[in-house]
Formats: C-alpha cells, sequence, structure tokens
C-alpha cells in the first residue's frame, strides 16, 4: 500500500505560522523539534517532516479504516537528506513505513510505503491542479496549494 502528501511551500507560508509557541509540541517529537532547530533551513524541515507524516498516516488509515490522525504519535526516523531528495522511515503504533521524499523552491513531496522495495515502483505526477484525473486511477492523490500529486503503482 502506498500513501503520498504534496506541501506547496508558497501556500504553508501563508497558512501557517509553525514558529508561534506551542506549535511545534502539537505535531513533533522531541527528536524531530530537535532536527527542525538544528536544520540549516527549519522552515524546510518542518514541512519535510509533515509530509513524511501525512504520507504515512494516509496508508495507516487506508489499512486500519481509522481517521484518527495524531502527527505527534508518527514519528520520524533514519532521515537521511541528500541534495534535493530525502529518505527516512515513520513508526506509527507498531507499524514502519518507508518514506522517499523530493524537495525543491516550490514545493515538498513524499511518498510513503508499508514495503521498502515498494518505493522503488512509485510512479508519479506532480501537476497543478486538474479535475480529470480519477481516468488515470491513481493509487493515491494528494494535493495543496497550486499542486496535485498523483502516485500510481
Amino acid at each position: 500500500m502506498i500513501g503520498n502528501d504534496i506541501v506547496d511551500l508558497e501556500q504553508a507560508a501563508k497558512d501557517s505560522n509553525w514558529m508561534r509557541k506551542g506549535y511545534l509540541d502539537k505535531l513533533f517529537t522531541e527528536g524531530e523539534q530537535f532536527l527542525i532547530k538544528t536544520a540549516e533551513d527549519a522552515n524546510l524541515m518542518v514541512w519535510l517532516l509533515w509530509s513524511m507524516k501525512e504520507s504515512a498516516y494516509k496508508i495507516n488509515s487506508r489499512q486500519t479504516k481509522l481517521r484518527s490522525f495524531a502527527p505527534v504519535k508518527l514519528v520520524c526516523n533514519d532521515l537521511i537528506l541528500h541534495n534535493q531528495t530525502a529518505k527516512g522511515l515513520v513508526e506509527y503504533d507498531d507499524e514502519l513505513y518507508y518514506t522517499s521524499s523530493e524537495f525543491n523552491q516550490d514545493y515538498i513531496h513524499t511518498i510513503a510505503s508499508d514495503k521498502k522495495e515498494e518505493l522503488e515502483q512509485i510512479r508519479i505526477s506532480i501537476t497543478g491542479l486538474q479535475t480529470d484525473y480519477q481516468r488515470s486511477k491513481p493509487k493515491c492523490v494528494s494535493h495543496h496549494g497550486r499542486y496535485l500529486a498523483l502516485t500510481y503503482l
């Protein structure tokens, strides 16, 4: 099973004041907050971790049929950043999800799978918002701001 999340960085800057007191405590573990506070680009790290959590949550909610989003319970680990990509793990309850992210000045996009080998098989389409994507039968859909991200397996 796969999940996917996209964050339009311009839209996120308009909609969120993640620097306000107590905000990070609601979403991120102490370890994740350390990554944010020590990152070269804290804004990018916030949205990267958020995107990892969201993409893993989408898998978990489809597997369990439960819709209880508690971001601090989704724990990002083993994060490796290289150029404009990142790989990591997200733990949620007793489940482990593998993530792969790409980012640029406009957006952050993360795919997740409960099977590591599946990450290499996922095809991605990132476009502006469109209304006709259902015919292509994506496995997971994410949209935010100006972007639509579709994943196929």
